[in-house]
């Protein structure tokens, strides 16, 4: 990859912070208030990176009639949750304060809410690096279209072409490589496959390693 980046896209779940395990607890309990049976396995894997219809329809061929309710009670337990503070993921805090030497845009395009984006970023003290926030609602489309970066892009200002897209998540992927931005894979719950490496530009064990892609001038 030749340099050229001029702005970071951030995803949040699992990228930023290490919610995506938290997000798995969620739903069990959820379904027991409810009345409703406990996911399966692969209900968890099957919506990563899925937001707004995609979603409700992910969950709706398990729970059918039962999604929407199920959302919103998944959604006011997550608030509920997260308002006790998220770790972090290793390297993030340093990345950002790498990026804002630079004086490189830097925005988060999550397909979670927008108060939940902000809350998160409140809670770990990342707000500030940050010069805005796109959540699922923004746009049309979600994950794997590309509409959110495409959109992240145009609020910051830089061609996709010069932002650089962090992902952890196979949809995420899809999306910025389908955006035209570099797209770095940093895996959290999901092992890359071959489709994942003909789709990103690199993977990176950490954000540490972006960082240092950055110092080597790689990015």
């Amino acid at each position: 990859m030749a340099p050229k980046i001029r702005g970071v896209i951030f995803d949040m779940d699992g990228l930023m912070f290490d919610t995506e395990r938290i997000w798995d607890t969620f739903w069990a309990p959820c379904c027991r208030k409810l009345g409703l049976p406990e996911p399966p396995a692969s209900f968890y894997s099957g919506g990563r990176g899925l937001a707004g219809d995609k979603l409700k329809a992910h969950i709706a061929e398990t729970y059918g009639k039962d999604a929407g309710r199920l959302l919103d009670e998944v959604w006011a337990y997550g608030n509920e949750q997260f308002r006790k503070g998220v770790p972090c993921k290793p390297g993030l805090k340093e990345l950002l304060a790498y990026l804002e030497q630079r004086g490189m845009p830097r925005i988060v395009a999550s397909s979670s809410p927008k108060t939940m984006i902000e809350c998160n970023l409140q809670t770990t003290g990342t707000a500030r690096y940050f010069h805005d926030v796109v959540c699922g609602y923004d746009v049309d489309k979600c994950k794997p279209d590309p509409a959110i970066f495409l959109e992240a892009a145009r609020r910051i200002g830089v061609d996709i072409h010069d932002c650089l897209v962090l992902e952890d998540s196979y949809n995420g992927v899809r999306a910025g490589h389908a955006s035209g931005a570099v797209t770095i894979m940093v895996p959290d719950l999901m092992p890359v496959t071959d489709e994942m490496r003909s789709l990103y530009d690199a993977c990176c064990r950490d954000l540490f390693e972006v960082r240092e892609m950055f110092e080597r001038g790689e990015l």
